[in-house]
Parts: C-alpha cells; sequence; structure tokens
C-alpha cells in the first residue's frame, strides 16, 4: 500500500473517441480501461501511494477496496504501463 505508481516514460493516457473508451497507448499496444480503471490511472502521478489513491477513489465509487486498486496496480506494472518507487 506504499508503493508510489507512476505512468511510465513513453506511455500516454488519452479518450479514444471511436472506442467511447479511456485508452493507455505504449510501445507494446493499446490497454482499453473501464472508468475505474482509467481513474487509477489517472492518479499514478509519482505522489500518491496505492494507499491514497485507494482513499481517493473511496470518496468516488462505492466498494473500492484497498486491495482491488493494489491488485489493478500490480497488473499495470506487469503490462509495463506503470512502474513503482518504494
Amino acid at each position: 500500500m506504499d508503493a508510489v505508481p507512476h505512468i511510465r516514460r513513453g506511455v500516454k493516457c488519452a479518450y479514444d473517441q471511436i472506442r467511447s473508451a479511456h485508452v493507455v497507448l505504449f510501445p507494446e499496444g493499446v490497454l482499453v480501461l473501464n472508468e475505474t480503471a482509467a481513474s487509477v490511472v489517472s492518479l499514478c502521478d509519482g505522489v500518491r501511494s496505492v494507499g491514497d489513491i485507494a482513499l481517493v477513489l473511496g470518496d468516488e465509487y462505492d466498494g473500492v477496496e484497498p486491495e482491488d486498486i493494489a491488485s489493478l496496480v500490480a497488473r499495470l506494472v506487469e503490462r509495463r504501463v506503470v512502474d513503482v518507487d518504494g
């Protein structure tokens, strides 16, 4: 929960008008995000920890569990979309 995620260099977040969805563009491909995942990615600023992101999203969405945020961040690290410090 103390890890601080940030978007990797070369990764771009955008809204795809054709798909009507948020996407992450990275050298290996495109990742289409749902609304919650897009919110998580937008908060991966290199300042907030995973726990902080969970707190912010808990105010915005019902049922946000810190473990779910940590799991999503871990998957984004595996996909080489974000890196973590700490």
